[in-house]
């Protein structure tokens, strides 16, 4: 593993999850990991967390900004201003690891 760049492996993205929704104050009911060919991953209003395999493969930032990101959708359901002043408190630098993530894409 290269200390510099650290991945997740299932257990310790899907501990995140829940480290995460615990602090945002959010449930999450569920958390799933499957192949997603077209997103990183989707969230219900219910709390059914889907994230893709492929976020396996990537730093823990960039794992951590999908999850923020996801997570942040129960408290804004589109990505107005109060989602993005929900991310910018909980992941002050979200658009640089947004950018990041495209780059990848």
């Amino acid at each position: 593993m290269n200390c510099e760049n650290p991945r997740h492996d299932s257990a310790t993205l899907k501990s995140t999850v829940h480290q995460w929704a615990q602090h945002m104050g959010v449930t999450v009911r569920e958390v799933h990991l499957r192949d997603m060919r077209k997103k990183w991953a989707s969230i219900s209003t219910t709390g059914r967390l889907t994230l893709s395999t492929e976020l396996l493969d990537l730093p823990v930032a960039l794992g951590e900004f999908v999850i923020v990101h996801e997570l942040v959708h129960l408290l804004a359901p589109n990505h107005g201003r109060l989602f993005r002043s929900f991310m910018h408190a909980y992941l002050p630098d979200w658009e640089e690891r947004q950018r990041d993530l495209h780059a990848l894409s």
